[in-house]
């Protein structure tokens, strides 16, 4: 398998560092001119291809940018990153085509629709399946896929970052956040710590870095499984006795390496649970008769405007298709697997996983950095408690105390704001919020944008 054609080698992690290798001309062979299925008219530019992050190991990393329509400067807007986790999930499967990018696929696996929620309306929008062996992305040493883990995951986005911004110097110096949510409640935060502490004592750094948001985040194993299994207990998801048993057993796991005690108590606990779908609770699962994919949906009877709940079985369908992959730049080096939602080698092999994001949230804080973290309600698998477990253990002074926060004159959630910090839920919102609730998260991401508190 070779390197990709059109990718930049950076190898230095500086962010001052010139690299001549690239020009305009490697951006204006990323562009996309059309996706198979895609609308017309659509109004917005979108670029799509590879950057190498190691070229001895042969790493590199599949982006999609999707900019803000010229109507809305897209010239002038912020650039967001988005990570999706897992680990082992794919940005472009979940963030790009089922939450915040402006298309959706229809059940043909074969068109596309216009998402009215689109994040892009906001900000430009750049989606990268991270690390290697996820989605398009690859390595040419195939033990990368057995040894990922977030050290590397969190090296590796960053000399992406270098790289991608030598392809496109516009973006350069211009405002930059990162997003994501579940397992990337891991790679946001260590993202930019490595950031942040580099851009120290730069006076004009390229990466223009102010902040980060995420989303029903994995942030601390201890606070995470106690919030969890209160969650469980308190919806009426298992019994006493089972509750009672993983607080003793999984009080100090690791959620990635339970202990023997543990594991045997949460397989309990999934049996008495049944055949829910834990990342919505109150919606059926997409009737299927193989566990094609990590995540299940569900269906909303009592939604004015439903969603699929099979929706990753079209995105399956739509990025296997050998027009959709040429259009997109992609599978240059003809991988040889099939792409899909979520790699079961990199998520089961995982190598690290450090048991606290904490210490991070207490670095950034202090510098001043915006965060936000938000929650669906609806999520049993990192539940809204665990996260505001996980937010108390900082011991950061109340600014605004709990309030309801409102969309056409209906509550829309619950929100904090904190010292350094702002907490945000979503009601009625399974673990991918912008999937269940995209006006709410469009809201929510506003906000977030403009720096102010949800509306009340």
């Amino acid at each position: 398998m070779g390197y990709p054609l059109f990718s930049g080698l950076c190898l230095s992690f500086l962010f001052l560092i010139s690299c001549h290798s690239l020009t305009n001309g490697d951006q204006e062979r990323d562009r996309i001119t059309k996706l198979p299925g895609q609308p017309s008219n659509v109004g917005f530019a979108q670029y799509s291809g590879y950057v190498t992050v190691n070229q001895q190991a042969g790493r590199a990393l599949f982006y999609w940018l999707i900019e803000s329509p010229t109507s809305r400067k897209a010239e002038t807007r912020p650039l967001l990153l988005w990570l999706n986790g897992g680990p082992g999930c794919s940005s472009v499967a979940y963030g790009a085509a089922e939450e915040i990018g402006p298309f959706r696929i229809r059940p043909d696996g074969k068109t596309l629709y216009i998402n009215p929620y689109a994040w892009n309306n906001l900000a430009n929008l750049l989606f990268l399946e991270s690390p290697a062996g996820v989605g398009f992305s690859y390595s040419n040493t195939t033990s990368d896929l057995y040894t990922a883990g977030d050290q590397i995951t969190a090296e590796d986005a960053s000399t992406f970052l270098v790289n991608w911004f030598e392809r496109f110097p516009q973006y350069k110096h211009r405002d930059f956040y990162i997003a994501g949510e579940s397992y990337a409640g891991h790679y946001v935060p260590q993202l930019s710590q490595i950031i942040y502490r580099r851009n120290k004592g730069i006076e004009n750094p390229v990466i223009n870095f102010k902040g980060f948001i995420v989303g029903n985040a994995v942030t601390d194993d201890y606070h995470d499984y106690i919030g969890t299994f209160e969650y469980w207990w308190t919806h009426g998801l298992i019994s006493d006795s089972t509750y009672r048993i993983l607080r003793i057993a999984c009080d100090f796991g690791s959620s990635e390496h339970p202990s023997s005690d543990c594991a045997k108590a949460l397989n309990i606990a999934q049996l008495e649970q049944g055949n829910i779908d834990p990342y919505s609770i109150f919606t059926s699962p997409c009737n299927v008769t193989s566990p094609l994919r990590r995540h299940l949906r569900g269906h909303y009877s009592w939604m004015s405007r439903a969603y699929d709940p099979c929706t990753e079985r079209y995105s399956q369908m739509y990025f296997n298709l050998p027009e959709v992959q040429k259009a997109f730049h992609a599978n240059v080096t003809g991988i040889p697997y099939p792409w899909k939602t979520c790699s079961d080698i990199v998520g089961n092999y995982w190598a690290d996983s450090p048991l606290s994001m904490l210490p991070i949230y207490k670095e950034l804080i202090a510098a001043g950095l915006r965060i936000w973290v938000y929650s669906g309600d609806t999520d049993a698998v990192v539940p809204v408690s665990a996260t505001r477990y996980s937010i108390d253990a900082l011991k950061l002074p109340t600014l605004i105390n709990w309030y309801p926060w409102y969309d056409n004159g209906k509550v829309g959630g619950w929100s904090q704001v904190y010292k350094g910090l702002s907490l945000v839920t979503v009601t009625g919102a399974g673990h991918e919020v912008p999937l269940h609730r995209p006006r709410q998260a469009y809201i929510l991401f506003r906000s977030f944008m403009e720096n102010k508190p949800m509306p009340s």
